[in-house]
Parts: C-alpha cells; sequence; structure tokens
C-alpha cells in the first residue's frame, strides 16, 4: 500500500467554542486512510496577554506552511475579526479554505460562504473528500 499524503491544516476556530473545534478534529483523526498534521491551537494552549500586532503574527505562523484552512462555521464568525483575518490571509497567500456548516444550523455566515473554496456539511465523509479535492 502506498504511503499516505499527510495533509497540513489549519482549522480557524473560537477558543469560546471549543467544542465544535474538538470535533473537526475528532472527524479527521478517525477518518480511515487520512494523515493529517494539525497545525491550529486548541483552547487548552491559548495564547496568553497578547497584543493584537502578536496574535496575528502567531496566525501567520500557523497559516502559512499549511495546505488548507478548514473553518468549522457558526454565526459567532460574524463577530470574530480573528477568524476573518484568519480567511482573509489564506486567500492572500492562495491557500483554498473549506468551509463547514455547522450540524443542524439553520443559516451559515455570508462571510464564510464568500471566502470559501468549498462548503460542505458537518459529516466526517464530506470534510475528507473536499480536502482531497482542494489540496492536490
Amino acid at each position: 500500500m502506498p504511503a499516505l499524503h499527510n495533509y497540513r491544516l489549519f482549522i480557524s476556530h473560537a477558543w469560546s467554542y471549543s467544542e465544535r473545534y474538538e470535533r473537526a478534529v475528532q472527524f479527521l483523526n478517525r477518518a480511515n486512510n487520512f494523515k493529517w498534521t494539525n497545525y491550529s491551537v486548541p483552547e487548552a494552549k491559548a495564547f496568553e496577554s497578547m497584543f493584537d500586532y502578536q496574535l496575528e503574527e502567531e496566525l501567520r505562523q500557523q497559516i502559512r506552511p499549511v495546505q488548507c484552512v478548514v473553518v468549522v462555521s457558526g454565526m459567532y464568525v460574524n463577530h470574530s475579526r480573528w477568524l476573518k483575518f484568519e480567511m482573509d490571509f489564506a486567500k492572500n497567500l492562495g491557500k483554498p479554505v473549506l468551509g463547514i456548516r455547522r450540524w443542524g444550523a439553520q443559516r451559515t455566515p455570508e462571510s464564510v460562504m464568500e471566502c470559501a473554496d468549498e462548503m460542505v456539511n458537518w459529516n466526517s465523509q464530506s470534510i475528507i473528500d473536499a480536502i482531497r479535492r482542494l489540496v492536490p
């Protein structure tokens, strides 16, 4: 069997909604025949007492080496300048953005739909398939 491609991913998230981030990580970790490296920082390792310019640079350092930025959308995206910053920075670097519609959500934020190269439902196989399509 050939070696699996190792996907370098950044999962955009808000630490105050970390259960969505953790769920996405579980989906990716449990997927069959899928290898990935997580470049995002979970809530447990949240940055302490940073100025905005320092956090921006930390986010840039996390996003630069990835092949795809995954956005677990929720209406909180509309209120987070950091999520918008992450999506915009990824697009400026030419990185694909994958948007995931929240399970049972009535609406998806316009900012995610406009920025995403592809939108998928909250389903492990849909997420994996989309990453494989977006990352050569």
